[in-house]
């Protein structure tokens, strides 16, 4: 790992899963080499007056901390007749924030002439959001506008719980030839009740992060929890599953902002969540953790191959099964038989304290496979349209 400079009492270092020796240049490695401790980025959701942008940032700048001034400029709602932003007028208002405090700033940009407008203005750092990314159309024409630029740039996930989409986006930006990148996880949209506003969904956003190790990771708690009293759990699972930095919306009258005014904070209580906040590190140097922890790490290994070989007996016996229905002309699903192998398996779970939920979800998995397997011995041949094609449950 590179040697960081030192940090605050309470701080970590080397955070992120980047390797900074084998990382591109950027503008978010540079600061992250710099800090040795997660991005933060914070500021209104909407710029409503040049005053209240204004007290924002410089509230935030008493902080210390903020790496980043956010504000939206133009902010087109699901639905017209709320406000919708102040537009291009805003813009002197964040050039003034970047001159009296000295933080960069950032503005989501959804169209060729807002990345115009933005540069123009000295912007430091664009966002292509969340409706944005969902459209390849949108991100390619926004692609095109920023080549050549060279302005660092940062994409939210999409609205909707697709990685595909979201890998694409940073892959149009990466053959644009724009490789100062940087990926914002604010959650994703649900039909299910939840508590948040916009599903986490924390598989999503790690396994992007396999796809692209070299690329920062941003939380954004504000949109994923839409509540004040989620943002710092939201933060601190998201420092635990090692994110490279937050991005939190702060007003100086949270209650009486214009737009999402449930999730934003003061920089006063910014300043509180932060220092609530536990940094672990990634490893320690401890002679007896690193033992105690490769041999748990060894028997994980021997758990795993048991966990296979049980699966490989199980599908075994699945094609087996397979055979005699073939034989007796019986059909693959009966619907009694999966009843009961999903309540009673959920019901050992219980009783074996392994979380009931997560192997309900494991024996759809299994019984998605053996429908397959038993497709394949019944018709003679492989299952061609694939798993997905079953519906959910089956």
């Amino acid at each position: 790992m590179p040697n960081f400079p030192a940090v605050r009492p309470g701080k970590y270092l080397a955070i992120s899963v980047i390797d900074m020796s084998a990382a591109a240049n950027t503008f978010f490695t540079r600061l992250l080499a710099q800090k040795g401790q997660p991005i933060l980025i914070a500021g209104p959701c909407s710029a409503e007056t040049e005053e209240q942008v204004m007290a924002t940032a410089h509230g935030l700048k008493a902080l210390g901390d903020i790496d980043l001034f956010r504000a939206g400029i133009w902010k087109p709602r699901t639905r017209p007749g709320s406000f919708e932003g102040m537009g291009t007028a805003a813009l002197p208002w964040l050039q003034r924030v970047k001159a009296e405090t000295g933080i960069p700033t950032a503005i989501e940009v959804a169209t060729p002439r807002h990345v115009e407008e933005a540069l123009a203005h000295g912007i430091d750092v664009l966002w292509i959001g969340a409706r944005t990314t969902v459209n390849p159309f949108a991100v390619q024409e926004l692609a095109d506008a920023l080549a050549g630029t060279g302005v660092p740039v940062m994409v939210k996930n999409p609205v909707n719980p697709d990685v595909a989409l979201w890998a694409g986006a940073l892959e149009r930006l990466e053959r644009a030839g724009i490789v100062d990148l940087a990926a914002i996880h604010r959650g994703f949209s649900t039909f299910a009740p939840s508590r948040y506003r916009n599903a986490p969904t924390w598989i999503l956003p790690i396994e992007l992060k396999t796809r692209f190790p070299h690329i920062p990771l941003i939380c954004d708690p504000s949109h994923i929890g839409g509540r004040r009293d989620l943002l710092l759990p939201i933060a601190q699972k998201a420092l635990d599953l090692d994110y490279d930095g937050l991005i939190i919306e702060s007003h100086p009258d949270p209650d009486h902002a214009l737009s999402d005014a449930e999730q934003q904070v003061t920089p006063q209580r910014l300043g509180e969540i932060l220092s609530e906040l536990k940094y672990r590190y990634r490893s320690s140097n401890n002679v007896d953790y690193l033992n105690k922890a490769e041999e748990l790490r060894l028997k994980m290994d021997v758990a795993d191959r048991e966990i296979v070989e049980a699966l490989a007996r199980r599908m075994a016996l699945v094609e087996e099964l397979a055979e005699y229905k073939k034989e007796n002309n019986v059909k693959i699903l009966q619907f009694d038989r999966w009843q009961e192998i999903f309540n009673t398996r959920t019901d050992w779970a219980a009783k074996l304290n392994v979380n009931d939920k997560f192997v309900a979800e494991l024996y759809k998995l299994i019984h998605i496979e053996s429908i397959r397997k038993q497709t394949e011995v019944l018709n003679g041949r492989p299952q061609v349209d694939g798993v997905n094609h079953l519906g959910p449950g089956l």
